[in-house]
């Protein structure tokens, strides 16, 4: 029975544990940006997700880990200059349990050269319609006489039409049934449709020899892009000379570069005032023409000309926005060359953030000028955003030396945070942890430090064991964008080996030569405070021998004096 209940308590137990024990999240990769980097230079990219923790760890399959540090609920990792150039598999790893996710493809290394540009046949595909029969069904119409209209329409481009429409007018015609509106459907690449259109011309067409019928065609691609041409036919008149169909299309499109900026980034992670970065910016080419002598202007600025031939002194980026950044090592003005459709390069400008720009979101224009196909000048305008930030600059030490701290004995912590920044800082809680002993009264809100200001924190460790034993601080704070921040640092303090005073053995008889001397009562004090006064003795009462008690049969000697015998 005995054998059975401890089997039940055992059972119990270990359910307990097991329930009781927390269950840690898997990681999982949402998104990785940018996903594509090159490199030449070292590129912060952020990986979003769930599951993450403090000392996760991001790594790209088949090369190696990244630094890698926790952002709120993104991790931010760094790209190191000379990563090969392929597509990675990026993995995170959490150590507390070795789960992993990955993302395949989800970062793409490029080298820092331009990337070939594609050169297919045709920049783009769309449906394009045609004619290829029209005509009535009599050679020739007379006043107030009903007919036929036929035209067949084929789709000639390279992308099927979608919702096709025809639309009849004409001023000397007037159509029947339909109201001039006749609805194709859509027409595949390379298919072909029919469309019948009855009329019936007007009561006089004396003098004209043809009559004219518009025939507006309007039709989307698979994108959703609308698209619209016209065609004008004839049909000969009784009495008339002269016969013949013809058809014009509206123009599909302009031929010219466009510039924009894919992507971009800085070296320095956040940024603050004084700090000084490198601006990274992929530029592609997503006009259907060549860009030639592009001239990227950080800032702003344009060509010196607004067409043709540019005028003399070239390209002005004097006229930008410098009151925030700053161009630094080279001036806001860079050449990129020329760029075909579809390429791609990246620019890179030195800039340093102004010691006095506060923190906020500030937008950077960003222009590109170049000439196209006719050497015309076209000015490109991009505009990307850049966040300042005003981070606490803190000092965590001690107000005074610490007092020597023995295992096994409370020691006094006297913690002092000093505000080194030249802004206000307000900070949330402050947590002191040990690594071996506890920490007691080690949480505190701190709140508002004045520039230079400070505050302290006494504490208390009971260290376990003795050796080395290491402080870790942890202050939370809500940066300029509402997003929580923690301050960490750690501090090391060694612990010497306890020791203890011994216990008396209260069947050890007192040393007899010594006695403690009771506490004073105020009037004792008051006594002794007015024979000071006096001039006489006013010492406190010294400790006297304890008196023996006699053994029965002993003479125990009467104290002092005596008196004659008789």
């Amino acid at each position: 029975m005995k054998h059975k209940l401890f089997s039940s308590f055992a059972i119990v137990a270990i359910l307990s544990l097991i329930w009781s024990t927390p269950v840690k999240a898997d990681p999982v990769i949402d998104s990785v940006s940018p996903n594509l980097v090159f490199n030449d230079v070292a590129t912060v990219i952020t990986i979003t997700g769930l599951g993450f923790e403090a000392n996760s760890v991001v790594s790209l399959k088949d090369y190696g880990d990244l630094s890698t540090s926790l952002d709120g609920a993104t991790l931010k990792a760094v790209v190191r200059p000379g990563t090969p150039a392929r597509s990675y598999t990026v993995v995170v790893t959490n150590p507390s349990n070795g789960t992993i996710s990955e993302l395949p493809n989800g970062l793409t290394v490029a080298d820092p050269s331009p990337l070939p540009s594609a050169t297919p046949s045709l920049p783009f595909t769309r449906p394009q319609m045609r004619v290829t029969f029209s005509g009535a069904n009599k050679d020739k119409i007379t006043s107030e006489e009903r007919f036929k209209f036929t035209v067949n329409f084929e789709n000639a481009g390279g992308a099927d039409a979608y919702n096709a429409q025809a639309t009849f007018t004409s001023a000397d015609l007037l159509p029947l049934d339909t109201g001039g509106v006749a609805v194709l459907g859509n027409v595949g690449e390379g298919s072909g449709v029919s469309v019948d259109q009855r009329f019936i011309s007007n009561g006089s067409l004396f003098g004209k020899s043809v009559v004219t019928i518009d025939v507006t065609l309007t039709y989307y691609d698979d994108k959703g892009t609308a698209y619209s041409d016209k065609f004008t036919f004839t049909v000969p008149v009784a009495g008339g000379g002269g016969s013949g169909v013809y058809y014009t299309a509206t123009p599909t499109g302009v031929r010219s570069g466009q510039l924009i900026i894919t992507s971009y980034g800085t070296s320095v992670d956040p940024l603050q005032p004084g700090s000084q970065f490198n601006l990274v910016m992929t530029v592609q080419n997503v006009g259907n023409e060549k860009a030639q002598r592009v001239t990227m202007i950080v800032g702003g600025g344009g060509s010196g000309g607004s067409s043709g031939t540019p005028q003399p002194g070239g390209v002005s980026g004097g006229g930008g926005e410098f009151t925030n950044f700053a161009p630094v090592g080279t001036s806001n003005v860079q050449s990129l060359g020329d760029m075909g459709a579809g390429g791609v390069v990246q620019a890179s400008q030195e800039l340093i953030v102004n010691v006095s720009t506060n923190p906020g979101a500030y937008p950077m224009k960003v222009t590109f000028s170049y000439l196209n196909a006719k050497g015309e000048v076209v000015n490109d305008e991009q505009v990307i955003t850049l966040l300042v930030y005003s981070l606490p600059n803190l000092d965590i030490s001690f107000y005074r030396p610490l007092d020597m701290f023995f295992a096994g004995q409370p020691g006094s912590l006297p913690i002092q945070i000093v505000n080194l920044g030249k802004r206000t800082a307000v900070l949330g809680n402050i947590t002191v942890t040990a690594d071996s002993g506890t920490v007691e009264n080690g949480t505190s809100l701190i709140g508002s430090l004045d520039a230079g200001g400070y505050f302290t924190l006494d504490a208390m460790l009971f260290p376990e064991t003795p050796g080395p034993v290491k402080l870790t601080f942890v202050i939370e704070y809500t940066d300029d964008f509402n997003q929580e921040r923690t301050i960490e640092k750690t501090l090391d303090v060694n612990v010497e080996e306890g020791f203890f005073e011994p216990t008396p053995d209260p069947n050890m008889p007192m040393d007899p030569g010594f006695m403690p001397v009771a506490e004073e009562t105020f009037l004792q004090k008051a006594w002794r405070f007015v024979l000071g006064l006096l001039g006489l003795d006013s010492a406190p009462p010294a400790a006297s021998p304890e008196m023996i008690p006699p053994v029965e049969g002993e003479f125990m000697p009467l104290p002092g004096g005596g008196g004659g015998g008789g």
